[in-house]
């Protein structure tokens, strides 16, 4: 069952309480994804506020941030895949793989032809191992990478195995180069830029990136973040949310009947039609009315629905 559709924006008569839902917001170069998220928070007056994604300061593009229950369907949007459009410099590596840091070395790159990215770029394609950057928020010991990386302490990483499932050069203006590419979770898009920089005995930096999609959130369909909180503060913000459940239509759906849906909203296990093909995938559960009533798993030993997460009735 496909989520409803947006509404067209209209000024409500008065501003009503937030509770809950999701926004797709194109974050702006130069403020952080936190720094957005508070914006929302204090523009929504609600403090159940996350974002399913972190970009870097300098990127621009896709920033899902939930509100109120839907901040329990971040996992599942985090999990979805990411596209980006990366531009490259050839010739310079620096500290943090982008432009932000310290030039560690200078090469020529003017030897280098097209032909030669292409071929270095197939090394990047599919499942491959990739090593984060120090210059990142993962933790060793309790502490974030960057932290020690400022300090001056860098430490061994281990790689990771992460998927890249399209790879394009889509431009090719020496020294720089555009990518395009759909990546999973945890990819590091300037370790891309940075170890190609590497394989081509060049260096190379990341220079621009925007996040283009993570899933079906588009950043051609994504809110300018004064809008939103233009939207908060006028009282008609209901136009700019996506229902909570849009984040999952990649799962299948059924509808149940009340008293499915009472034992559901219990806890309970309840019987019907066993899925088809694979058992442990989630499906969407709406009732009769069509509302998203919550998730459900398939519990293949006593051959019932278990209920995964389940949502409070909107109103």
């Amino acid at each position: 069952m496909p989520a409803p559709r947006r509404a067209e924006p209209e000024p409500a008569a008065a501003k009503e309480p937030v509770r809950s839902g999701i926004l797709n917001i194109d974050k702006p170069a130069g403020q952080t994804s936190h720094d957005v998220v508070q914006a929302v928070r204090r523009a929504a007056g609600i403090r159940r506020v996350g974002h399913a994604g972190t970009l870097d300061p300098m990127a621009t593009g896709v920033l899902v941030v939930c509100l109120g229950s839907a901040t329990r369907v971040i996992e599942e949007i985090q999990a979805l895949p990411k596209t980006y459009r990366a531009r490259l410099r050839l010739g310079e590596a620096t500290e943090t793989y982008d432009r932000e840091g310290e030039i560690l070395e200078r090469h020529d790159p003017s030897g280098l032809v097209r032909d030669q990215v292409e071929a270095a770029l197939q090394a990047y394609r599919g499942v491959i191992a990739q090593v984060p950057p120090m210059y990142s928020a993962l933790r060793h010991e309790g502490r974030r990478l960057y932290e020690l990386a400022r300090e001056g302490i860098e430490v061994e990483r281990e790689a990771r195995e992460v998927t890249v499932s399209r790879l394009e050069l889509v431009a090719w203006e020496p020294p720089e180069l555009e990518l395009d590419m759909t990546v999973s979770k945890g990819t590091y898009v300037r370790s891309i830029a940075h170890d190609l920089g590497q394989d081509l005995g060049v260096g190379a930096h990341l220079v621009a990136l925007e996040r283009s999609a993570i899933g079906h959130f588009e950043v051609a369909e994504a809110e300018r973040l004064p809008r939103v909180v233009e939207a908060f503060l006028e009282g008609w913000w209901p136009a700019l949310m996506h229902p909570l459940d849009a984040a999952l239509v990649r799962h299948s759906a059924m509808i149940v009947d009340a008293d499915r849906e009472t034992a559901m909203r219990l806890g309970q296990q309840f019987e019907a039609a066993a899925p088809d093909g694979r058992t442990t995938e989630l499906v969407r559960v709406y009732d009769a009315e069509g509302l998203f009533v919550g998730l459900v798993s398939w519990d293949a030993l006593h051959e019932r629905w278990q209920p995964a997460k389940v949502f409070p009735r909107p109103g």
